[in-house]
């Protein structure tokens, strides 16, 4: 294979493929229904009916206004999709569950979107020993396939109509995570449509093993984000040591979680239980949540305790294996006008002693803050219902659509004085009742992973921070913008504005991405915004970037440069 990505066929032609492994799992997949032979393309304009809707994504502070939104079906019909926009001259961007924080599907340099949203197969391998998922599945498809046919799970996120697509790609985390790792530690192999330099569209599957001579394109999917190297159009998901032969043990169970052989069969002649390849869904979630009123006793002492004891229980409790990282807590702080803020704690309900884990949770957030909750509410219900739910986890509502995420990873709780900036803005005039800041628990089994071993280079933080505001009307836009601008400035103001790589941060993380961290107006570290990105990892992902993407068809604000010069990729 030429270092450029050059294959053999005809420049856009609808059926280039790489090495004929592609083409036998393509042909099975079109066989067991996983692409939709029967839909599409469907080509929409400007004047269509259709045009209006699907030209939005999910933040309302972005429209834009392509010649052409492209939807399709099928891997093949993406070929000829990318084929036409590469021959034509079209920039061409790819949306598949349409929520990207920033304009980068709808930058008005787009001329053709493809909308991948029909492509939502869930089902299981045998030939690969692994789960497939197209990019148009939602993780709350995600999630009840893998529950109803094998009942297995993901630890990826808590928001059920976010597509798989972007989310795997930038290293996705959720309510498991501090028990099984990144979503991205589960990937074994992606399927990508990838533009060589003389212009042909093939297609490359990309593996996790060894000797694959494509296993710099799956490591690029493995954190990189979306929108750098090609259209993913298929991910398999099998966790790390996963043996689907050996009897009796299930990923995340350390051998206890007997099963019994499916008699399934796969990978050859083998027997193969695909209930042992992925970690067991939970049967039950425990859910509490705590509520304090923003009133007279909620002083800063008070407030910046609260803080300051969630963020130190994080630092003493996330160690891998350790019985806190069966807990996922989020603390959303926000603004006084709001009138109160809250705590939600999340776990397995059949974790051993689940509720003293959590009630010496809570007692370590809320001690010497001498504030009682006016709200305290503990229940369990079923775990498939917690994370299908509609509507979770989105920002605003059906009418308040437009926000701005800005985001950090902790190594250590916020300092003194930054918990004090978090006090003063977040009970300052100019702030409204939909701006936030969400300390995220993080940790635990993410950080066993080497930060090479990924393209998530952020393998020792305790938590995530979400700075952000929600609002209905674009004559708001630039006050909701200046307050979330500032409030993370200053919390950051000892490092230039940003969370430079250090003692306390560690970075951002792309799936939350901010284009203010490469603008030197909010950004004045003199840190590149690739670093607090990628950090070390993002030369590995220039290389692979001028590999399989050296035309730089695929881009947007901060997609990944290819090396100026590239030399082959280094294996891991």
């Amino acid at each position: 294979m030429a270092a450029d990505g050059a294959a053999t066929g005809l420049t856009g032609s609808p059926t280039a493929l790489d090495a004929g492994a592609a083409g036998s799992d393509r042909a099975r997949f079109d066989r067991a229904g996983f692409d939709r032979a029967g839909f599409g393309p469907v080509s929409v304009r400007p004047g269509d009916s259709r045009y209006t809707s699907l030209a939005r994504g999910n933040n309302w502070r972005f429209v834009g206004r392509p010649e052409e939104i492209r939807v399709v079906g099928s891997t093949d019909q993406v070929v000829r999709a990318v084929s036409d926009a590469v021959r034509s001259g079209r920039r061409i961007a790819v949306r598949s569950g349409g929520h990207c924080f920033e304009g980068f599907t709808a930058d008005p340099a787009v001329r053709m979107l493809l909308d991948l949203s029909p492509m939502d197969a869930v089902g299981y391998d045998g030939e690969r020993s692994a789960f497939a998922v197209q990019p148009g599945a939602t993780l709350g498809q995600v999630y009840r396939a893998l529950f109803a046919g094998w009942g297995v799970t993901i630890p990826a996120g808590g928001c059920p109509e976010v597509g798989a697509g972007g989310h795997f790609a930038g290293g996705g985390y959720g309510p498991l995570s501090r028990r099984y790792g990144s979503v991205v530690d589960h990937l074994y192999g992606v399927e990508v449509v990838v533009v060589g330099r003389d212009g042909t569209v093939r297609v490359v599957v990309a593996t996790r093993e060894p000797n694959d001579p494509h296993r710099d394109l799956w490591w690029a999917h493995t954190g990189g984000g979306g929108g750098n190297f090609g259209v993913v159009t298929r991910y398999w998901l099998r966790s790390p040591g996963a043996d689907p032969t050996a009897p009796g043990k299930r990923p995340g169970t350390g051998g206890t979680g007997r099963v019994p052989d499916s008699g399934v069969t796969g990978a050859g002649t083998r027997a193969v239980d695909p209930a042992r390849l992925l970690p067991p869904t939970p049967r039950e979630l425990l859910e509490c949540v705590i509520t304090w009123a923003w009133d007279e006793r909620m002083t800063e002492r008070a407030f910046t305790t609260l803080l300051r004891n969630f963020g130190s229980w994080h630092e003493h409790n996330s160690a891998p294996g350790s019985p806190g990282t069966g807990l996922y807590a989020i603390l959303a702080a926000a603004h006084r006008s709001a009138g109160s803020f809250y705590l939600a704690v999340q776990a397995d309900a059949d974790i051993p002693q689940v509720n003293v884990l959590v009630d010496d949770f809570v007692s370590a957030v809320t001690a010497g803050s001498g504030v009682e909750p006016s709200f305290d509410v503990r229940r369990t219900m079923p775990w498939l219902h917690r994370l299908t739910w509609p509507g979770t986890g989105q920002a605003g509502d059906v009418i308040t659509r437009r926000y701005k995420i800005k985001a950090a990873y902790l190594r250590r709780p916020f300092t003194d004085t930054q918990l004090s900036t978090i006090h003063r803005h977040l009970t300052d005039s100019t702030g409204g009742p939909t701006g936030a800041l969400e300390l995220i628990g993080y940790g635990g089994q993410v950080n066993t992973v080497p930060p090479e071993a990924t393209a998530v280079a952020q393998r020792d933080a305790i938590m995530k921070a979400d700075f952000h505001t929600v609002w209905a009307d674009a004559s708001d836009d630039r006050a909701n913008l200046a307050w979330v601008r500032a409030f993370y400035r200053d919390v950051h103001a000892d490092t230039g504005g940003v969370p430079v790589p250090g003692e306390v941060s560690d970075g951002s993380y792309i799936n939350y991405p901010d284009i203010d961290l490469a603008d030197p107006t909010w950004n004045t570290s003199g840190i590149p915004w690739h670093t607090l990105y990628y950090k070390g990892n993002y030369p590995r992902l220039q290389q692979i970037k001028a590999r399989y993407d050296p035309r730089n068809v695929f881009r947007h604000t901060l997609a990944v440069e290819a090396a100026p010069t590239a030399p082959q990729p280094r294996r891991t």
